[in-house]
């Protein structure tokens, strides 16, 4: 992984261009690592997006053929790289944009998923191709696709491995947009502006009152909003946000 601070927005990158971005114990683990230590205070958003021509291949199935481990050791394995990356991606307090330039399949979907937000050109390459190689969906793929696409869709999409475009993923939801290729960086650019000029902690709030109220029936979920809406009246943020609106100025969030 390739890791770029630039004005409060960090850009991850996958950097393994040779194999389109397949990723391996090493890349899960650096992603996971990258989007753990963002952090708030310091980063108004995170961008994730692959060295061309591909977003993220996948699992590394050369990898995959050469390893040799026990149950144990393999359940061990998933939950501490990939498992880990997307439950990093999920509980980040810092939103995350997924700049899908190219070819995402496998772990690459299932990475884009558990983003905040997606942008992709329309040609690009999407699959959940776990089943093609014999596997179950992980990297968070069957807790993040029904919600994103439907149940019928995700289980056509994880029990085929079925292709399918950029212009599709935005169909069924799965991306915020496809745009065409020499826009892509505007589009991304214009959120995370967007982004930026909101407060961050109170952003990552509001991520995590959507996210654990997706189970919740109703009155957890207004009691879990009265709890997060506590903390958000005593804030530093909620002060200058009042205050600008009454001054008639733009807030000052950094």
């Amino acid at each position: 992984m390739r890791v770029e601070d630039d004005d409060g927005v960090r850009t991850i990158t996958f950097d393994r261009p040779n194999v389109m971005n397949a990723m391996n114990l090493e890349v899960a683990t650096e992603l996971a690592d990258a989007v753990a230590e963002a952090d708030p205070v310091d980063h108004d958003a995170i961008v994730l997006t692959g060295d061309d021509p591909a977003f993220s291949a996948g699992g590394d199935i050369q990898a995959m053929k050469e390893r040799e481990e026990g149950p144990r050791e393999s359940y061990e394995r998933v939950a501490e790289t990939f498992n880990r990356a997307a439950a990093e991606l999920l509980n980040s307090d810092v939103p995350v944009v997924a700049k899908v330039n190219g070819d995402c399949v496998g772990a690459g979907l299932a990475i884009v998923a558990a983003s905040d937000m997606a942008y992709t050109v329309p040609d690009a390459t999407f699959s959940c191709a776990f089943i093609r190689v014999g596997l179950v969906p992980d990297t968070a793929a069957t807790f993040t696709l029904p919600r994103l696409v439907g149940l019928r869709t995700a289980k056509r999409l994880t029990m085929t491995g079925e292709f399918f475009d950029g212009a599709e993923a935005a169909e069924m939801g799965l991306v915020n947009e496809a745009v065409p290729e020499d826009e892509l960086d505007e589009a991304v650019d214009e959120i995370v502006g967007k982004l930026s000029r909101r407060p961050t902690r109170t952003v990552g709030m509001t991520k995590q009152a959507i996210h654990e109220n997706l189970d919740n029936d109703w009155r957890k979920a207004l009691d879990y909003e009265n709890m997060l809406q506590v903390q958000a009246y005593m804030s530093e943020e909620h002060e200058e946000g009042v205050d600008a609106f009454l001054e008639g100025r733009n807030p000052d969030w950094d």
